[in-house]
């Protein structure tokens, strides 16, 4: 019976450690679509109702200096620090992408319905933000950091 148990454990291993792979959650850098160089450090974690939500860690680069504040947004975050803002929430998992969720832009203060969804292996995260259709928007792919 032990090495049954052993046996299924190993298998479930291999499992785990892809679903893992494939999933958004961990710390990414940000790649500026236009630049192509690494603008910030997000954090994406399950919230407590279950959705995907990503907080900025770390500032890496900015035109507005090394601790810029929100300063287009409306309500809550205008003035704000970037850092530490959260600018993804209410993600959920839809076949292999997450979407449903919005997005914002600290630079410009608008808000964006997103889709993401790993790709190569889960190493790199293709972020999607768009107004009404998913046509309508832009993508800029994130490089997994853990």
């Amino acid at each position: 019976m032990r090495t049954k148990l052993l046996a299924l454990l190993l298998l479930a291993l291999p499992l785990a450690a892809f679903a893992q792979g494939a999933s958004p959650v961990g710390s990414w850098t940000t790649i500026d679509d236009k630049t192509q160089k690494p603008k910030s450090v997000v954090e994406i974690y399950q919230a407590k109702d279950g959705t995907l939500a990503g907080r900025v860690a770390e500032i890496l680069q900015s035109d507005r200096g090394p601790n810029p504040v929100c300063d287009k947004c409306t309500g809550e975050r205008k003035g704000k620090p970037v850092k530490g803002m959260v600018i993804l929430w209410g993600v959920r998992q839809k076949g292999d992408s997450w979407e449903g969720g919005q997005i914002l832009d600290p630079a410009s203060g608008k808000v964006y319905s997103v889709k993401v969804r790993p790709i190569e292996d889960g190493k790199k995260l293709e972020v999607r933000g768009f107004l009404g259709f998913s046509l309508l928007g832009r993508t800029q792919t994130w490089v997994r950091r853990d």
